[in-house]
């Protein structure tokens, strides 16, 4: 009736307590430290099934989550640049400044006058052009923001 074998264990390592924590931890693209960003242009054009997920998991995210004080959140394309490659706007815009000092020496400071030690090493993040398309970028190309090639136009020619 009933078997004394005991049941048997899936091979692999056991199940994370924290799978998405795990999965953030690696790093990707849009993944940061303390945030994950998913460009609305993509996330939109997912296929509808993912869509349904997403308005499911976001909906429940909203009812749990919606009680705090959310700040509004401003996100800015940005890329690592090191200190050295920044022009002055840039500089300005890190929060960074460049002089040369009674020696003719080039020193690089923080805002509060703090100098940079190490500014070759020294890495930022600088705001960029967005590399992601939106609707409008791809709307004037050949293809579709769904990812998948427009079909080729067929010219005609005459072999005569």
């Amino acid at each position: 009736m009933y078997t004394s074998d005991p049941i048997p264990r899936p091979a692999g390592p056991p199940a994370s307590s924290t799978p998405l924590g795990d999965f953030l931890a690696r790093g990707g693209p849009g993944v940061q430290e303390r945030y994950a960003v998913l460009p609305r242009s993509l996330i939109e054009a997912m296929p509808l099934p993912w869509q349904h997920a997403m308005v499911q998991i976001m909906a429940e995210f909203q009812q749990t989550y919606g009680h705090l004080s959310w700040p509004e959140y401003r996100v800015t394309p940005s890329r690592r640049e090191r200190l050295v490659n920044l022009d002055e706007d840039q500089l300005a815009e890190v929060g960074c400044l460049v002089e040369i000092d009674a020696d003719g020496e080039v020193v690089y400071r923080e805002r509060n006058g703090k100098r940079i030690d190490d500014p070759e090493s020294t890495e930022v993040l600088v705001s960029c052009l967005d590399p992601i398309p939106t609707e409008q970028v791809t709307a004037d190309q050949d293809t579709p923001p769904r990812g998948f090639p427009a079909p080729p136009i067929q010219q005609r020619t005459n072999w005569s």
